[in-house]
């Protein structure tokens, strides 16, 4: 892997451009000051979004003859489509996401987590576990998604399988018998997609009126299923972990001293699911001085960017409402910025306001594990118990 690109292993000063070679051999050019990110981003024509779905560890072609025989494909669609495409599908994807249909959503969730925390607080109470992700974040914005857009009929667990699946195969590194069974994995669902696809009402039907191929209405459900959902549920288990060890900060949310959004925007700037993004160089170019010839592989480290003190007056700590803390860039910026910001900061304020006093005067039994990833965070559980 590049790194860890989250642990204190990488707390050491890093040059605002350096070089940097993968598992496989491939170099890359990773960025890391906020300036230069946002340039960067902010330049889809220099700095093209091509690479953006690319797997990390390149597949085998056992793996890629199972994909195939899914009929899998990842046309250029939102996240990786520099084309002339592109303002038409994000316009679609914008509307079903607008922030007046999210705002509808914000009492039925509301009274959805609610009624969760009720019964978390009595099994705490009891003296029993309780896991946070498991039994608070993990599905909450896969239901809210389905309220907005409509989606397969699957199982929420099949769907969460394949979120995970699909993140592991293109962003981890892997062996090609881990390989293997993910390509398996995320063929499998994709054929659920690409039924859905063809005769499904709501975002896809509006895609096929637009005149969108059925690899395009495919490759939407997709980025929606695996950015549009499953990168909240991470970023709500983050941010509930990371307020468990700030009592002060939940002290002043209970007194009305700490705003809600702004610990939204702070937990986003520090514990940002998505910690890099990818761009590659479309001609030769410079970038902080440095030579970035055509063809280069561009990691911008978001979470990184977030902890710029150039930005920030205090980079490393939790402080709601600080300068600088609603610069950070976990939305991305430009033409290419994340679309479903609007619900993500919803689904996050509700959560956090609903949620927060469950992590009083408790013990946290298991952290969140993350595996290695280059680009998500992907926590697996956060357990408590009252002490």
């Amino acid at each position: 892997m590049l790194f860890r690109s989250w642990s204190s292993a990488v707390e050491a000063p890093w040059p605002d451009v350096a070089a940097v070679v993968d598992q496989v051999g491939v170099r890359h050019l990773v960025v890391t000051r906020h300036a230069l990110v946002r340039q960067v981003l902010a330049d889809p024509v220099t700095f093209r979004p091509d690479n953006a779905l690319d797997a990390v560890t390149p597949m085998p072609v056992t793996a890629l003859r199972v994909l195939a025989g899914h009929r899998f494909r990842l046309p250029p669609t939102l996240a990786n489509n520099s084309g002339a495409s592109h303002p038409q599908i994000r316009a679609i994807v914008a509307d079903a996401l607008h922030p007046t249909r999210v705002a509808a959503q914000r009492d039925w969730l509301t009274a959805l987590v609610r009624e969760r925390v009720t019964g978390l607080a009595a099994r705490l109470d009891a003296g029993g576990p309780v896991d946070l992700y498991a039994d608070l974040a993990a599905d909450l914005p896969l239901l809210v998604l389905a309220r907005l857009v409509e989606l397969p009929d699957a199982p929420v667990g099949a769907v969460k399988d394949f979120a995970r699946a699909a993140l592991e195969l293109f962003w981890a590194p892997l062996d090609v018998d881990r390989q293997l069974t993910l390509a398996t994995e995320v063929g499998r669902f994709h054929r659920v997609l690409r039924d859905f696809a063809a005769t499904g009402g709501g975002l896809a039907a509006e895609l096929r009126a637009a005149g969108q191929s059925p690899d395009v209405v495919v490759g939407a459900l997709f980025f929606l299923l695996v950015a549009g959902q499953e990168t909240t549920s991470q970023f709500l288990t983050l941010l509930l972990h990371r307020l468990a060890g700030e009592p002060a900060v939940r002290a002043g949310l209970r007194a009305g001293e700490v705003a809600v959004a702004d610990v939204v925007e702070e937990g986003l700037r520090l514990e940002p699911p998505i910690v890099t993004w990818r761009r590659v160089a479309a001609v030769d170019t410079t970038l902080g001085g440095t030579a970035v010839p055509a063809g280069t592989s561009i990691v911008l480290w978001l979470a990184r960017a977030g902890r710029d003190p150039a930005v920030v007056e205090a980079p490393d700590e939790f402080r709601p409402g600080q300068r600088g803390s609603r610069r950070h860039l976990a939305f991305g910026a430009g033409a290419h910025r994340c679309v479903g910001d609007v619900l993500a900061r919803m689904e996050a304020a509700v959560v956090i306001a609903e949620a927060a006093p469950l992590l009083d005067d408790v013990t946290v039994v298991r952290a969140p594990w993350c595996p290695d990833n280059l680009t998500f965070r992907m926590p697996d559980a956060f357990v408590i118990r009252r002490r």
